[in-house]
């Protein structure tokens, strides 16, 4: 039955070539469309976890109280032995400590003497431990535009802004100018290894990267560290996770008068992300309802004016002999059909457009500037995700509309007395 289906759909294109098409486009989109939205939202996840916070952070209460201020005054103590405690209890997450700190970059010219000025903002980062990974989580080695990756505690990595600010090639020399943990004067001499682009915009215009050791010698900070950030081993966000993570450990923190007591947070309460973590599955959501209505709406109208513009077919069918609800089953095998047609057609052709923008994304730099702010981590360039529900998704709208479609007009037929169905076919 359904090869003799077949060859009436390609003997007869009217009813099955337009239909096809319409829904391979409409699939096509909501594919692309899909991906596009999870792209967007796990890259501002993934990037604000790496500049700011983390999937998950330990600070000290304090700190967290004036982290504007990057206060490393109230920095945490003995941070390699609360590490090692975080890894034991919460295995699921890499942890790491870091140093968040401003300052001013000198360049000398060959005399000594300054010759170009720069604030910065640092990042100390465990970059060159036997265990670290960081390297490979920031994806340092493809975000290069000149150098190579530090070697040694006292080389830095500076962004392509700020280089080009201060003039700054591979091999310079510069010298931090900044306050030390405990209030005294600093000064610390770098030389630049690389120059890297995040292209996350105007965040990291003044951003320098050091190894965490390299910071600690600059700012007197033995064994202390500004947080100790915790990603999650596969690198995806989990906003439940996090927070039950955040809310189990911070149960554990019995003396709640100790501002330097050590105290979670979760990638949400970073500033501007708990209002996004919440609404980005509910945006994505709705955005996608209201698409799949719409496009359902237009799939059940071509499908019942399909429906009605073979009223003389299904005529001629019932007068050889054939049942009403034989007829009604072919159409709607017909329409199961042209929904599954269209369907894969639209997924493979949505996912093969969605894997090629994957790749060199969508560069929306002039635009994304003027939004960012220091807490705010918008990637410059989206890119869209393939992920398994893109392989599934478009079979909704595709399959159901039209189905549903063709039930409504076969429907109203099928409900027709035989006598009614030839008097209208006389006309």
């Amino acid at each position: 039955m359904v090869y003799f289906l077949f060859k009436g759909l390609l003997r007869d294109k009217s009813r099955s070539f337009f239909p096809v098409i319409i829904i391979t486009l409409v699939v096509t989109i909501i594919i692309f469309f899909s991906g596009f939205l999870n792209g967007v939202y796990n890259s501002l996840f993934l990037n604000t976890a790496l500049i700011n916070s983390g999937h998950i952070k330990v600070v000290t209460y304090a700190y967290n109280e004036e982290y504007q201020l990057l206060p490393n005054d109230l920095a945490l103590l003995d941070a390699n032995k609360l590490k090692n405690q975080l890894e034991r209890e919460y295995e699921e997450y890499l942890w790491t400590p870091r140093i968040t700190f401003a300052g001013l970059f000198d360049v000398p010219d060959k005399f000594g003497e300054t010759l170009y000025q720069s604030p910065v903002i640092g990042l100390g980062i465990d970059f060159l431990s036997d265990e670290s990974s960081q390297f490979k989580i920031w994806d340092l080695e493809h975000k290069l535009t000149d150098g190579v990756l530090m070697k040694t505690q006292n080389e830095i990595l500076v962004s392509e802004q700020l280089a080009d600010r201060l003039h700054l090639l591979p091999g310079s020399k510069v010298t931090f100018i900044g306050s030390t943990m405990h209030g005294g004067f600093s000064t610390y001499n770098y030389i630049v290894s690389g120059i890297f682009d995040l292209n996350i915009g105007p965040i990291s215009k003044d951003m320098v990267l050091v190894d965490l050791e390299g910071a600690r010698q600059a700012l007197d900070m033995d064994d202390a560290a500004s947080e100790i950030l915790g990603y999650d081993k596969e690198i995806l966000f989990d906003n439940d996770k996090t927070v039950l993570t955040r809310d189990k450990y911070n149960s554990t923190q019995i003396d709640t008068s100790d501002i330097y007591r050590p105290y979670m947070l979760a990638l949400r309460d970073s500033n501007q992300m708990g209002s996004l973590v919440d609404f980005s599955d509910a945006i994505m959501l709705i955005i996608l309802i209201v698409f799949l209505i719409v496009v359902t709406l237009v799939l059940w109208n071509m499908g019942i004016m399909s429906g009605l513009r073979r009223y003389g077919e299904i005529g001629m069918r019932l007068a050889i002999g054939e049942t009403k609800g034989h007829v009604f089953r072919t159409m709607i095998l017909e329409s199961f059909i042209i929904g599954l047609l269209g369907s894969t057609f639209g997924t493979i052709i949505g996912v093969i457009i969605t894997t090629y923008f994957e790749r060199v994304g969508l560069d929306y730099s002039k635009g994304i500037d003027s939004l960012n702010s220091s807490n705010f981590a918008m990637p410059n360039i989206f890119y869209p995700q393939v992920t398994p529900e893109l392989f599934y998704i478009g079979f909704i709208p595709g399959i159901l509309a039209t189905v549903f479609g063709t039930m409504l007009a076969g429907r109203a037929i099928y409900k027709r007395e035989m006598s009614q169905l030839f008097k209208e076919l006389e006309v």
